[in-house]
């Protein structure tokens, strides 16, 4: 059974004081992260992992890429954009790691970030804030694994496992991607996911997915 908050609401992970991710290919390291706002610091610390929570709230997980127009720009702006969000409130952003795209050849390289927060939105409805924040960002979905300037995916809320038209949960393809399980893993070293188990537990398996954490 999942850990639970002191209000009971099921969580992805027992808080623990944050260690770097193992079989991170060149990994830079990484001062310990202070609190801050996702603007001024990769990595940055917005609140407590696990706070106290209402009963009507949730922890979710999203993550953040962009491989076009200043790439670093774009996934910064967007985790402040991700402060404004109605009814949530940004609880930690990871590191920006730099990845190589997955699928398609020949496309600029990657910046990647999980950010974890606490919602009283319904998943479909923070997945619909999610989609206003990459309209803003001028997001187009010409074809599968497109260049982007910004990509947000829904990865875990609470331990809800869903398998809709629009929206599935877990994430389905989040434990192959390094670029996903490696800041995930930096916030949340405990994160659990569902019907997949630990998340640590799949890092070993990615090692040969090129990717670089950033110095702040």
């Amino acid at each position: 059974m999942p850990p639970a908050t002191r209000a009971g609401q099921p969580c992805c992970c027992r808080r623990r004081r944050q260690r770097p991710a193992a079989g991170v290919a060149a990994a830079r390291p990484a001062n310990e992260a202070q609190p801050a706002r996702p603007s001024d610091t990769p990595g940055s610390a917005i609140g407590p992992l696990s706070p106290h929570l209402s009963r009507s709230s949730h922890q979710a997980f999203v993550a953040l890429g962009a491989n076009l127009a200043d790439p670093v720009a774009q996934v910064r702006a967007a985790a402040e954009a991700l402060t404004r969000l109605p009814q949530s409130r940004v609880l930690r952003v990871s590191s920006f790691y730099r990845t190589a795209p997955v699928g398609i050849r020949g496309q600029p390289d990657f910046i990647n970030a999980v950010a974890a927060l606490v919602t009283t939105l319904a998943p479909h409805e923070l997945l619909d804030e999610l989609f206003v924040v990459e309209r803003q960002f001028g997001r187009r979905r010409d074809f599968p694994q497109a260049p982007r300037t910004l990509d947000l995916d829904l990865l875990l809320y609470d331990q809800l496992s869903l398998d809709g038209e629009r929206l599935r949960l877990p994430h389905p393809r989040m434990h192959l991607r390094a670029f996903v399980i490696a800041p995930l893993l930096e916030i949340a070293p405990d994160c659990h996911i569902p019907g997949r188990g630990s998340a640590a537990a799949w890092l070993p398996a990615l090692s040969q997915q090129r990717i670089e954490r950033l110095a702040p």
